[in-house]
């Protein structure tokens, strides 16, 4: 059994930064893909950033060079790094872990997910 914590989120004004984290049960990170998703109000889950078993790394083009995922397979913990942020990246952030293979887009692939985790940003 996954599970996973995220913690990290608040409230900041545009421009500043935050940094998530979302801790794992034993050795989930390094045998599943972890991705970060959000969602707004209103809209459908969007996959935001996801780091695989060997660390390769997938973007939204939207948060590509502002957003830096990354994790620490001896603490079984992803982060994800929020800089430059920005009014639309307001949601609910959600951690999730899903086996290797399939799009990382893919919200039905990831089996296990966190409780989320709140990000506002103001203008």
């Amino acid at each position: 059994q996954v599970e996973l914590v995220e913690s990290g989120g608040g409230s900041v004004t545009a421009g500043g930064s935050l940094r998530l984290s979302c801790a794992a049960s034993l050795y989930t990170t390094s045998r599943y893909c972890l991705g970060w998703f959000r969602q707004a109000p209103g809209k459908q889950p969007e996959g935001v950033a996801a780091i695989d078993s060997d660390n390769t790394t997938n973007y939204q083009s939207s948060v590509k060079g502002r957003f830096t995922i990354s994790k620490d397979n001896a603490k079984n913990t992803v982060y994800l790094q929020m800089n430059s942020l920005k009014p639309e990246d307001t949601a609910m952030y959600y951690c999730a872990a899903k086996k290797v293979g399939g799009s990382w887009r893919d919200t039905v692939l990831f089996g296990y997910w966190g409780q989320g985790t709140q990000v506002t940003v103001s203008s």
